[in-house]
């Protein structure tokens, strides 16, 4: 049984400049562990982040990945909602919202 699978931009350019919801990925009150992952271009920090997001969806658990707003192929983040965990890009740019 696969639970549900949601795409966000949980962050963009707008009009107005860069316009962010990061700080709502995870309530930091029911946040269970929130890692952070570093290394430089094509290391494997997305890739890591969509396999154990289908990892965790094949067990039942809904899940969340939170897509870079310049790169929809790249991830920010993915939220594995019934555990309460988040796994987020701490590279830079991302640093300033962790």
């Amino acid at each position: 049984m696969k639970g549900t699978i949601r795409n966000l931009f949980p962050g963009g350019n707008t009009s107005y400049g860069f316009y962010s919801f990061y700080q709502y990925i995870i309530n930091q009150d029911i946040a269970r562990r929130k890692i952070c992952i570093k290394g430089g271009p094509g290391t494997g920090k997305s890739t890591l982040m969509k396999k154990v997001g289908e990892f965790f969806n094949s067990k039942g658990y809904d899940i969340e990945y939170h897509h870079c707003s310049s790169d929809n192929n790249s991830l920010d983040g993915v939220v594995i909602k019934g555990l309460n965990v988040a796994i987020l890009d701490g590279t830079a740019p991302h640093v300033s919202f962790l």
